[in-house]
């Protein structure tokens, strides 16, 4: 009782604050292991964790009804540093990304869903058809500065977090399966003209990797031999062999749930799911319990753009969705975008601990 009420006076929410750690604790468990022990980068990944949760517990402290004033500041800033990436931006493995060390694409992954559920919070839901148009403009502007790096990944999460808004704000099934029905129609065009050559590669790895066993599918064969040789316990912490020998590529990063599923087996792939499913079902029960119309927006957004990360990223390493470079949220070893989920979970928490009981 003493721990929940130091908790709450921190405004932290202390359920999703344990579901947090033991996922940052396990994270750092595998990437121990996955990186051949390699304490600099342990250093660093413990750094950045560090800052994280600081960040969570700064925003933690401030009342969403003032965050939300720079809502609109925070998206516009966003939007210029995108647009500055493409003309002095850095080039790492043939994408133009990084602008002074790190991602402005990540800020978008929260200033999009913010932008989206600030446009939206103060008018009649649902919303009528001119104000989803303007609300997908928000949406498709970063995603279209983003293709242009190019990073379908983490545009597609971009694109993901603002949808998750319009339907959270109550987007009429009949138009759902309009969009849908006009987005299988529009394949061969988006095939045609939109794709690069290695995208379309590795669309066509997804359904068969033999094809190329040791170029474009060389990731996704080592990956499904990693997960089905754990078996149902596992072979052991530090006993991966597909990690060890260092057959599996990108092992801390994109591909860590390979190796966490080669070491702990299906039997610690259950645990980890059990941990995910707690950490988003509290998330949506922050959401319902949101006493206003942009927190329910923003918080149900950000925990659905949470899920995405889970299930692209298991998706991908387990060989039914295509490599789209997306991390296993606090788990695999990053920078920019771990402190932008604990960034976005400090936001949740915000939400959730400054609420007034009536």
């Amino acid at each position: 009782m003493q721990n929940w009420r130091k908790t709450h006076f921190l405004h932290l929410d202390a359920p999703l604050f344990l579901g947090i750690c033991l996922l940052s604790s396990i994270g750092l468990v595998v990437l121990y292991s996955a990186s051949g022990q390699n304490m600099d980068l342990m250093v660093r990944q413990l750094v950045r964790l560090f800052l994280g949760f600081g960040i969570m517990l700064i925003l933690a402290q401030i009342r969403i009804q003032h965050l939300a004033r720079l809502v609109p500041w925070m998206y516009l800033m966003g939007v210029l540093l995108l647009i500055l990436v493409l003309f002095i931006g850095e080039t790492r493995n043939g994408s133009q990304r990084w602008l002074f060390g790190f991602q402005p694409s990540e800020i978008m992954k929260l200033a999009v869903p913010l932008m989206v559920a600030w446009y939206l919070a103060d008018k009649p839901l649902p919303p009528t058809y001119g104000r989803l148009l303007v609300a997908t403009i928000f949406i498709l502007i970063p995603m279209g500065l983003v293709l242009k790096q190019p990073d379908l990944g983490t545009a597609l999460l971009i694109g993901s977090s603002g949808i998750f808004v319009l339907l959270l704000a109550g987007l009429k099934w009949r138009l759902i399966f309009s969009l849908l029905t006009l987005g299988a129609l529009s394949a061969p065009l988006i095939w045609n003209q939109f794709l690069h050559a290695y995208q379309k590669e590795r669309i066509l790895t997804l359904f068969n990797p033999e094809r190329d066993p040791l170029g474009a599918g060389y990731h996704i064969i080592q990956s499904k031999i990693a997960i089905g040789s754990g078996g149902m316990y596992g072979k052991g912490w530090l006993n991966g062999t597909q990690s060890l020998l260092q057959f599996l590529p990108e092992r801390s990063t994109d591909f860590i749930f390979a190796v966490y599923s080669e070491e702990f087996g299906l039997l610690g792939v259950i645990i980890l799911l059990c941990i995910y499913f707690f950490v988003l079902s509290r998330g949506l029960y922050i959401a319902l319990e949101a006493q206003d119309t942009f927190s329910r927006l923003m918080v149900g957004s950000l925990i659905l753009t949470f899920f995405v990360y889970i299930f692209v990223n298991m998706g991908m390493v387990s060989g039914f969705l295509p490599v789209v470079g997306v991390p296993l949220p606090l788990i695999s070893y990053g920078g920019t975008a771990l402190v932008t989920l604990m960034t976005g979970f400090g936001l949740i928490m915000a939400v959730h601990t400054h609420r007034r009981f009536l």
